[in-house]
């Protein structure tokens, strides 16, 4: 009976260090020493062993009993302004290196999917542009930190560098993104085999970055939409949809009973700030063509105007649409 009360008490204990233990030190997904010789294997033992252990542990520790210890580490970071410096540093190293362990691979000849290689070539010009960035951002970068390639809120690819473990998710960043490819410039990632010579280190280390997760973690980002800071747009657009697409099969009801809220969602669209991203002289002059299409349009519903003659209305109305989307686009 004691010894069955006994088991019960530890498995109580271990229950209780799991819950307020959230995070864990992720496995490596290859051997200590298979990325010789870019990083020798006594570097990776103690690197992953012990530094990335000891940012756990500590990360923790300093989650015990708050709220946030039921976050998950990307949302601790997106809202990393509300912890204190215990859990910027702990939490930062945690899902920093979590993501540089899943950029590395001792699999040669990875390579970029079509989708990320064409956005490097139109945001950053060439593979060997961007690596050329990321090499010059590691050797500007003083003291210890990380070199970052992100996808930023607008969709496009940047090269970043951030101090310590702080990471572009985080909500103080200079430079806001999701992260895809993150390499650590701290000395403790390079010291035993190359000393003070980073660039080195930062030359060898292309030689195992693992291509394929870069791209799946590219894919994986949630891509903004056009107009998704735009909301009076899409609201105009919406009634656009629900009453163009029936008129392509003859059916001219829906705009029969909707002109009149097309026409007040024009006007309201005129009315509405445009994003700075789109706030040019042609696309202010679309939105007052879209204006006056949608007044004539209601006129001619009003006036009891044929199906023809509405759904020529229409179709040119449409047609101004899409010009704006046109000249947002580029």
């Amino acid at each position: 009976m004691k010894t069955i009360f006994q088991l019960l008490f530890l498995l109580c204990m271990v229950q209780s260090a799991v819950a307020q233990a959230p995070y864990t030190l992720p496995k490596l997904a290859f051997a200590f020493d298979a990325l010789e010789p870019s990083i020798d294997a006594k570097t990776m033992e103690i690197h992953h062993g012990r530094h990335h252990q000891g940012y756990v542990t500590n990360l923790n520790k300093a989650l015990e009993g708050t709220d946030a210890a039921a976050l998950s580490l990307t949302d601790l970071m997106r809202n990393i302004s509300k912890y204190g410096a215990a859990v910027r540093n702990n939490g930062g190293g945690h899902y920093n290196h979590t993501l540089f362990w899943e950029c590395l691979t001792p699999t040669m000849g990875t390579q970029m999917s079509p989708e990320l290689s064409a956005a490097v070539v139109r945001d950053l010009g060439s593979m060997e542009e961007m690596v050329k960035q990321m090499n010059t951002e590691a050797g500007k970068r003083f003291g210890s930190g990380w070199v970052w390639l992100v996808v930023t809120p607008d969709n496009k690819l940047a090269v970043c560098s951030t101090p310590n473990q702080d990471n572009p998710l985080m909500d103080i960043a200079e430079v806001r993104g999701t992260p895809i490819l993150g390499i650590d410039v701290w000395e403790h990632a390079y010291y035993l085999n190359y000393q003070n010579r980073r660039g080195d280190y930062m030359a060898a280390i292309w030689k195992v970055i693992n291509w394929d997760a870069v791209s799946q973690k590219f894919a994986n980002v949630p891509k903004k939409g056009l107009f998704d800071d735009w909301a009076a747009i899409k609201e105009f657009h919406s009634v656009m949809s629900q009453t163009f697409h029936p008129s392509e099969e003859g059916d001219l009801a829906p705009i029969r009973a909707r002109s009149a809220e097309m026409f007040a969602k024009a006007t309201a669209l005129a009315a509405a700030p445009i994003p700075a991203e789109f706030d040019r002289p042609e696309i202010k002059k679309a939105i007052g063509d879209l204006v006056k299409g949608s007044r004539k349009l209601d006129k001619q519903v009003r006036k009891g105007a044929s199906d023809a003659d509405l759904t020529s209305a229409l179709n040119a109305l449409h047609d101004v649409f899409h010009t704006i989307v046109g000249l947002c686009k580029h």
